[in-house]
């Protein structure tokens, strides 16, 4: 798994790329949690992502956690179809502001 980071419009966009599984969860905590530091909203792009486990459901509940914690807004974009499955079927859809698109989530956060 690779994790593209930028930042547009003033919100940063963290984008994992490939799978999340008990191999690379670690990975992606490492760059999610520490960007709630920062005076910025979060977009998190699934658009590249194949697959998430168990394992990467974690970690974007702690990121909620985070989320809420330090006031930072959080938003979820571009799911694939198994991927929402995933979140369907778990419930974490629920959870999470989830949009369509990145520069709909970026709109979103922004108003």
């Amino acid at each position: 798994m690779e994790i593209s980071r930028e930042m547009r419009e003033g919100i940063s966009v963290i984008a994992p790329i490939g799978r999340v599984d008990s191999n690379t969860a670690r990975d992606l905590e490492a760059v999610l949690l520490p960007a709630f530091d920062a005076e910025s909203s979060i977009v998190v792009d699934f658009s590249q992502l194949t697959y998430i486990s168990s394992a990467g459901l974690r970690v974007l509940l702690m990121a909620a956690k985070q989320s809420k914690a330090r006031g930072r807004p959080l938003a979820l974009s571009g799911m694939t179809g198994p991927v929402n499955e995933v979140f369907t079927i778990s419930g974490f859809a629920k959870l999470f502001q989830i949009h369509p698109t990145t520069d709909g989530a970026i709109a979103a956060l922004r108003s």
